[in-house]
């Protein structure tokens, strides 16, 4: 008898342990990606599961996917439209889905870092984003903003009228094709692996990129000046699909909420650091930096932006350069 009683109090035992280990992590959500470790990005999505964590006290945990690890953007979007994926960062790829989603990344659209906040958070944001969850099925949660596109040369040009015939790299985006033409310059389409020889040859005398990858790709070997032309400022989704959103508890859908708000200023730390950084590299290593007339840029680029955009967001995006006057 005394036997017996003792399995059953180790059974017992036995049974609790395994339902306090389902009670401590008993949601895991898949988090895929295309950066790499050491992006920000990838370092907010780390502190966004380390908070999420927390606040449930471990009962939702994240796994997080850098490196395209569990496939490439679109495969991430159409894994979470199918439920095999639960979250990623995105951004203007979603207009695919969500046409609105191309405000992410307008070319002089924003004025400052505190102007496209302004957007992202008000409105227009709620906008796109409500457009998302319905067209896409992929509910964004916080925001990440990216370092703004700048022009690098081998001379000053500080107005757009110095870019008269100018040999310059830019993505196959038909938008910064036409948008970089409008401005004067001879934009050449070409893969970003092309760039760093065409300039070191002479092929072509500019680029334009982030600070941060200006750096990484050590283009102030073969250029000299950073032209402060910010003439893309965007911002990217931290994104949940909506059939896991939808299978959270309230409660539970509070928490991620925070937890995204903590990693979005989190992220937005780190991006300040890193910009000035790259700065101060770029500088110590013999780049010149030079201000420019963003209005001026941004006047003259005006009609070629409108030109390429949808007509669901051309009166958004008029009405975002009138607001720059």
């Amino acid at each position: 008898m005394t036997f017996r009683i003792g399995n059953f109090l180790a059974a017992c035992l036995v049974t609790q342990f395994v339902a306090g280990a389902a009670v401590a992590q008993d949601t895991t959500l898949k988090l895929g990606h295309l950066a790499n470790e050491q992006n920000a990005w990838h370092k907010a999505a780390v502190k966004f599961g380390e908070e999420l964590s927390t606040l449930t006290d471990g009962r939702i945990a994240v796994e997080v996917y850098p490196n395209e690890s569990l496939g490439k953007e679109i495969d991430l979007i159409n894994g979470m439209q199918l439920g095999t994926v639960d979250m990623t960062i995105t951004g203007e790829s979603l207009q695919n889905w969500a046409p609105m989603a191309a405000l992410l990344a307008v070319p002089y659209a924003y004025a400052s870092t505190e102007h496209m906040d302004e957007v992202a958070s008000g409105e227009i944001g709620d906008q796109i984003e409500a457009q998302i969850i319905e067209k896409a099925q992929i509910r964004p949660i916080a925001y990440f903003a990216r370092g703004p596109r700048n022009l690098t040369s081998n001379r000053a040009i500080s107005a757009p009228d110095q870019l008269e015939g100018l040999k310059m790299r830019v993505p196959n985006v038909p938008l910064f094709v036409d948008v970089w033409k409008s401005l004067g310059a001879a934009p050449t389409p070409m893969a970003f692996s092309e760039v760093f020889t065409s300039l070191q040859n002479g092929t072509i005398g500019a680029q334009e990129n982030p600070l941060a990858l200006i750096r990484s790709a050590n283009f102030n070997e073969v250029q000299s000046h950073v032209n402060l032309t910010q003439h893309v400022r965007s911002w990217i989704y931290l994104t949940i699909a909506e059939s896991t959103w939808q299978n959270l508890s309230a409660e539970d859908q509070a928490l991620v909420l925070e937890a995204a708000k903590r990693a979005q200023e989190f992220e937005r730390g780190l991006l300040e650091t890193s910009l000035a950084e790259d700065r101060a590299y770029l500088e110590e290593n013999g780049m010149t930096f030079v201000e420019v007339d963003g209005a001026a840029y941004a006047a003259a680029a005006k009609d070629a932006v409108l030109a390429n955009v949808n007509d669901e967001i051309k009166p958004i995006v008029e009405d975002l350069f009138n607001s720059q006057k």
